[in-house]
C-alpha cells in the first residue's frame, strides 16, 4: 500500500523556520522524483522544490535562497527546510512522488498547513 505522509507544519512568526518531512512507503523511493508543492487559499497549487533520484534540485524563484529540499533514501523521507519565512509562504504544503522513468505513477500526500503570522 502506497503512503505519502507529510508532517512538520504549524504556526511560525515571520522570519522563523520550519522543517517539513514527508515519509513514503509502498514504492521504490529511490526511483522517484520527490517534490513539495503548496496551495494558498484562492490560488493554484504551485511547485516549491523538487529533488531527483540523482539529488539534482530545483526551486521556485520565490523560495530560492530560503528553502532547501533534501532526501534520505534509506529512510524513504524527503525534507523541506524553510528559513526566513514570510506571510506569503502561508499555504498547505503537499508532498508529491513522481516516477522518474515515466508518467505511470504519481502519488500525493494529504498536505500539512504552514501559517506564517505574527
Amino acid at each position: 500500500q502506497v503512503q505519502v505522509v507529510e508532517s512538520g507544519g504549524g504556526l511560525v512568526q515571520p522570519g522563523g523556520s520550519l522543517r517539513l518531512s514527508c515519509a513514503a512507503s509502498g514504492f521504490t523511493f529511490s526511483n522517484y522524483v520527490m517534490s513539495w508543492y503548496r496551495q494558498a487559499p484562492g490560488k493554484e497549487r504551485e511547485l516549491v522544490a523538487a529533488i531527483t533520484s540523482k539529488y539534482n534540485t530545483n526551486y521556485a524563484d520565490s523560495v530560492k535562497g530560503r528553502f532547501a529540499i533534501s532526501r534520505d533514501n534509506t529512510k524513504m523521507t524527503v525534507y523541506l527546510q524553510m528559513n526566513s519565512l514570510k506571510p506569503e509562504d502561508t499555504a498547505v504544503y503537499y508532498c508529491n512522488a513522481r516516477f522518474s522513468y515515466g508518467p505511470a505513477y504519481n502519488y500525493w500526500g494529504q498536505g500539512t498547513q504552514v501559517t506564517v503570522s505574527s
